[in-house]
């Protein structure tokens, strides 16, 4: 496939259109908001010179995991990556491990292909779409040995925290494709967003909090401490981690 239609189909595959009985599209509720931006000339080099390599496009079917990365070994799915510096750094640190990362944000995709590229990792994959669809339609039962969901968006007003990723069904579709003892590592900056999440995780059948206190777990060494953390250290901002592993 010619580089400049792999990277069209990456871009325009993000949001995927759905449609009523009488072929009118319909609007679907999404955790995310798409955000373009524009791209510096070193994103735009990524997508075109890296993405065939560790880009994977959107395509409703199961996939091997083994297959994509060429190798089998425990896989870490990041969702929202933003600029991808933290998954890169865990995946230059843990070359035993496979990471494989969704992002909706293109210049980020760009990013984090650049800097993995930089950093001549061969355990990276990534992939531009909604991480819903792609769990639902790619990824095999019991894939994954952890889900990571790192200072997602909070949708801080009442009327819009339907729009929160973690809710009880991402719950439950997360903790199908965990292997039994997989961990889904949730991290916000936002208390309110914090006490939502452990509501919803300490209500969801087949997990079990790693917290010993039932509550929050002190950032594990796994997880980077990134310059949006440290900027909201600086502020007095706290940071929340949680920890359910997956029991049955």
């Amino acid at each position: 496939m010619p580089l400049k239609l792999i990277k069209s189909t990456m871009i325009n595959n993000v949001i995927s259109p759905e449609y009523d009985e009488n072929g009118r599209a319909l609007r679907r509720v999404r955790s995310f908001v798409r955000r373009q931006g524009r791209l510096t000339s070193r994103q735009q080099q990524a997508l075109d010179d890296v993405w065939p390599k560790m880009g994977m496009d959107y395509q409703p079917e199961l996939f091997d995991m083994g297959e994509l990365f060429g190798r089998e070994a425990p896989v870490v799915l990041e969702i929202g990556f933003g600029m991808g510096a933290s998954l890169v750094m865990m995946a230059g640190q843990n070359p035993e491990k496979n990471f494989f990362g969704i992002e909706v944000h293109v210049p980020g995709v760009g990013a984090c292909l650049a800097s993995a590229e930089d950093e001549n990792l061969s355990n990276l994959r990534v992939m531009c779409h909604d991480a819903i669809e792609v769990l639902e339609n790619m990824l095999p039962e019991q894939s994954l040995e952890m889900v990571q969901l790192f200072f997602p968006d909070p949708w801080h007003k009442a009327r819009h925290n339907k729009r929160r990723i973690v809710q009880p069904e991402f719950a439950q579709l997360i903790r199908s494709k965990l292997k039994i003892g997989g961990v889904f590592h949730m991290a916000t900056d936002w208390q309110p967003y914090a006490e939502h999440m452990l509501k919803v995780m300490s209500e969801a059948e087949g997990y079990c909090n790693v917290s010993e206190n039932s509550d929050y777990v002190p950032r594990p060494d796994s997880r980077p401490v990134t310059k949006f953390e440290m900027r909201g250290q600086r502020l007095g901002h706290g940071v929340w981690d949680l920890m359910f592993k997956r029991v049955k």
